[in-house]
């Protein structure tokens, strides 16, 4: 089965640097195969009998952790799961260039229930917001983005367990994992 990891939290600020060689050389040791990173961001495309996605998940972030000596949160989707999602996501998400569009990846062992509750009720006027599964699809338009609630997500527990990307970075990998 082929699966995204998406880590969360390295490079960013010139911390946690994690090389992309690097990261697809560690899964490649690890026994997973066709691997291949995307950008930066530590996004990590890869094939792997394990159908357990948790155990999968405790699995890479065990080998991330031994590789580079920290701590390295992910969350852990395959890729049925993912365009599943992007089948379902409303029209809305992606839809007005003069917006800011995530997709907001949910860290297990929480939920996108749990996740939603603890950022609190987002503001209609300014943001939408739709789950799917353990992600959770959200726009703001870019001119009132920081009225909106999700905006402040940093620093609150529900942010300690999420790693976002932007939709074009979704629906590349996406792309990229469906080749």
């Amino acid at each position: 089965m082929k699966y995204i990891a998406l880590l969360r939290g390295i490079n960013v600020g010139g911390n946690n640097i994690v090389s992309m060689f690097d990261l697809k050389n560690c899964f490649e040791n690890a026994g997973f195969k066709n691997t291949t990173t995307y950008i930066n961001s530590g996004n990590v495309i890869f094939d792997s009998e394990e159908s357990d996605i948790n155990n999968l998940s405790s699995y890479c972030k065990d080998i991330l952790e031994k590789k580079f000596g920290f701590q390295i949160d992910l969350a852990l989707i395959n890729v049925h799961t993912l365009k599943e999602a992007l089948d379902n996501v409303p029209e809305w998400w992606g839809d007005d260039p003069n917006s800011k569009h995530n997709a907001i990846f949910v860290i297990q062992p929480a939920t996108a229930e749990e996740i939603i509750a603890d950022a609190g009720k987002i503001k209609p006027e300014y943001e939408q917001l739709y789950a799917y599964k353990e992600i959770i699809f959200w726009s703001a338009p870019l001119k009132t983005y920081s009225r909106t609630r999700w905006s402040k997500i940093v620093g609150t527990k529900a942010y300690k367990s999420i790693t976002i990307r932007n939709e074009n970075t979704t629906k590349k990998l996406l792309k990229l994992a469906s080749l």
